[in-house]
């Protein structure tokens, strides 16, 4: 069975992340979507809640697992058995970085290899944190992540009307912190 790891944040899930996992699926017998969880970072969506929205968007399609992991993805790798890692390409500054980790991993373990693959030109423009940024001031993400993603999406930031989000912010007193007198 050829068995594929897909690693990444998911911070939201993307249809650029979805067509790589369904493009994914036609070289490989079995893929694991891999959230690498990052102590250094706040993510919007709990690990749980990321998991929800993977498997859901997926169609619980029995040949996709989701799991998390935090350290090395090379440690993981072993750990899981799997041979490949399946990285996406959005554009040519996306190449330099991800080189470099695909030669790190192999540097660690040679039994580890990467497949890159492009981005569908629909979609190479999109990257979770624009579309978190998009989504926080109230703006339209309808069509670049999955339907129940942008209900999570919309959920999220139920508080946020285009509005709220373009008002200055409160000028600070004479009295704030850190402002001498």
């Amino acid at each position: 069975m050829r068995t594929a790891i897909y690693p990444g944040s998911f911070d939201p899930l993307t249809n650029g992340h979805l067509s790589l996992i369904q493009r994914g699926l036609k070289m490989f017998d079995r893929l694991i979507v891999a959230i690498a969880v990052n102590p250094k970072k706040t993510p919007l969506f709990t690990v749980a809640e990321r998991k929800a929205l993977i498997l859901d968007a997926v169609a619980n399609d029995p040949r996709v697992e989701v799991d998390d992991f935090q350290g090395l993805l090379v440690d993981y790798a072993k750990r899981r058995k799997a041979h490949v890692v399946l990285r996406g390409l959005r554009a040519v500054s996306d190449f330099e970085f991800e080189f470099q980790l695909a030669n790190m991993n192999r540097r660690l373990s040679n039994e580890l290899e990467t497949v890159f693959m492009m981005t569908g030109e629909d979609y190479f423009y999109i990257s979770s944190n624009l579309v978190r940024e998009v989504a926080s001031f109230g703006g339209n993400v309808e069509g670049i992540v999955p339907p129940n993603v942008l209900t999570a999406l919309r959920q999220k930031y139920a508080t946020v009307t285009p509005a709220a989000a373009t008002k200055p912010p409160a000028k600070k007193s004479a009295s704030s912190p850190g402002k001498k007198r």
